[in-house]
């Protein structure tokens, strides 16, 4: 089966993290989830607190065949977070998916992997993002998969599907969530 890092910060935006997750899991992926921090529990922008699986420290350098980042006001933690920065530079010299939602794009620019991509994120990072797609809802260029927003969270979750599983695949999770 194959597996998927989701790493979530504190202020994750709660829709763009478990739309995806769930639809990844429901296709039969290994999905952990895995808090920036210290704490097992992280609160997303909405109050909602999740109970991730494990913690990125804990996590370590483990490659997985998916890397995903939600968006929200989170973003700047992971941004800020050197072990991220690491995590993404290292999946993406292994030849993995890489998945951002939203804001979250902006961790893949702080890496260096934006230029010469087609991608698309939410209208509040434009102005640091130079060749946004704005009027694309979910974009692929080759391993990097992106993601406009909230709106956006289950069309991107089963574009992941599709990647990690087939089209077919996507389609019955999409038919099975009358998607």
């Amino acid at each position: 089966m194959p597996t998927v890092l989701t790493i979530l910060p504190e202020g994750f935006e709660e829709l763009e993290a478990v739309a995806p997750v769930d639809l990844l899991r429901r296709a039969g992926a290994e999905v952990t989830t895995a808090a920036l921090g210290g704490q097992i529990h992280v609160t997303g922008r909405n109050g909602f607190t999740v109970h991730a699986d494990t913690t990125l420290t804990a996590v370590g350098e483990t490659l997985f065949d998916l890397l995903f980042l939600p968006g929200g006001p989170g973003v700047k933690l992971l941004r800020a977070d050197p072990r991220v920065l690491a995590t993404v530079r290292r999946h993406h010299t292994a030849d993995r998916w890489l998945a951002a939602i939203c804001a979250a794009p902006t961790v893949l620019l702080d890496a260096g992997l934006l230029t010469g991509r087609r991608y698309t994120a939410h209208f509040s990072v434009a102005a640091e993002l130079p060749g946004l797609l704005t009027g694309e809802r979910v974009v692929a260029d080759g391993r990097l998969l992106t993601s406009r927003g909230a709106g956006t969270a289950i069309d991107f979750g089963l574009l992941l599907v599709e990647k990690l599983f087939t089209p077919e695949g996507a389609r019955d999770v999409a038919a099975s969530v009358c998607a």
